[in-house]
C-alpha cells in the first residue's frame, strides 16, 4: 500500500510541478516570453483543444457548404440534380412506352395487321355478347313507374327541342363518286373516291401530321391525328403539301390526288377514318358525293 501511495504522490507531484516556458532571443539571450506551466495544465488545454477541433469539424461537415470540398462528400446541388434527373428519366421512360404503343398501333393501321373478328361494322368498339335470362330483361317496379311518368310528360309536351346526336362534324377531304365502299369482310377499311388528277385533298379536322412520306405499296401517304381519338389516313396522292409534325386546320390542303403506289388502280383517294384504334365507316360522318 505504501508503494502505491508513493507512486501516486510522485505522479501528482509531476503533474502539478510548476515549469517555466521561456522564449529567448538567440543573439542577445533576452527573454521575450515566459509562461508557467504544469503537466496538468498542458493536458487540460490539449484535451479542450481537441474537443473544440472535433466539434467545429463536425459542425462544418453537417451544417455548412464547406463539406463539399471534403473528399467523399457530394454537394447538395449534385444530389438535387440527381433527384431531378431520376424523376425526369422515369417520366421519359413512361412517355416513351406510351409513344411506342401508339406507334405500334399506327404501324398496324398502315399494314392492316388487325384482328378483324373484334370489329363491329355498326360501332367503333368491339362487341361483346353476354348471356342474359328473361328475368333480367323484365323491368322492375321503379322502371315501370318511371316509364309512366315519362309517357305522361311526353303526351302533353307540345314543344320539343331538337338536339343533334352527332358531336363531331367532319369536312369532306374531296368530293367525288365512291368507287369502293367501307367493307370489313373484304378487309377494306376505307372508301375509294374517284377524282381528277391534282384535285386538292383537304384535312377533315384540325390536327397534327403524324406521317407524311412515300411508301412502295400505297404511294404518297399522309396521316393526321385529331382530337377525340380520331385518325384520318389519305393514300395514293401524287404529291404532299405538308410535312410530318405540321399542324393543319380544317379544310386546309394537305395533298394532291393522283395514282401513286403499286396497289393503286387509277386516280383516286383512298381515305380511312379510325377512332380509338378501330376503323369506322367515313360515310357516317362525311358526304363525299
Amino acid at each position: 500500500m505504501t508503494e502505491k501511495r508513493l507512486k501516486r504522490k510522485e505522479l501528482a507531484k509531476k503533474l502539478f510541478t510548476k515549469n517555466r516556458l521561456i522564449i529567448l532571443n538567440e543573439d542577445t539571450f533576452e527573454e521575450i516570453f515566459s509562461l508557467k506551466l504544469t503537466l496538468m495544465n498542458v493536458f487540460v488545454v490539449v484535451t479542450i483543444s481537441t474537443i473544440l477541433i472535433i466539434t467545429i469539424t463536425s459542425y462544418i461537415i453537417a451544417f455548412t457548404p464547406l463539406r463539399e470540398y471534403i473528399p467523399g462528400y457530394a454537394s447538395t446541388r449534385l444530389k438535387k440534380d440527381a433527384t431531378e434527373l431520376a424523376l425526369k428519366s422515369d417520366s421519359l421512360s413512361f412517355a416513351l412506352s406510351k409513344n411506342e404503343a401508339y406507334i405500334s398501333s399506327i404501324k398496324k393501321v398502315l399494314t392492316g395487321d388487325l384482328d378483324y373478328a373484334k370489329y363491329n361494322k355498326d360501332s367503333i368498339l368491339s362487341s361483346k355478347t353476354v348471356a342474359t335470362s328473361e328475368e333480367d330483361l323484365k323491368p322492375s317496379e321503379e322502371d315501370l313507374k318511371l316509364r309512366e311518368e315519362v309517357e305522361h310528360d311526353d303526351k302533353y309536351n307540345l314543344f320539343e327541342k331538337a338536339k343533334s346526336k352527332v358531336s363531331v362534324v367532319l369536312f369532306a377531304p374531296a368530293k367525288g363518286p365512291i368507287t369502293e365502299g367501307f367493307n370489313i369482310k373484304n378487309k377494306h377499311f376505307a372508301v375509294d373516291v374517284a377524282l381528277a388528277k391534282n384535285t386538292p385533298i383537304k384535312a377533315i379536322l384540325n390536327g397534327t401530321i403524324l406521317f407524311a412520306d412515300w411508301t412502295p405499296s400505297t404511294g404518297n401517304v399522309i396521316i393526321l391525328r385529331h382530337n377525340n381519338g380520331f385518325i384520318s389516313i389519305y393514300k395514293h396522292a401524287v404529291s404532299l403539301t405538308k410535312s410530318q409534325g405540321d399542324i393543319v386546320r380544317t379544310g386546309e390542303v394537305i395533298a394532291l390526288a393522283g395514282s401513286s403506289g403499286q396497289e393503286s388502280t387509277g386516280v383516286h383517294l383512298h381515305f380511312e377514318l379510325w377512332k380509338d384504334g378501330y376503323p369506322i365507316d367515313p360515310t357516317q360522318f362525311i358526304e363525299f358525293e
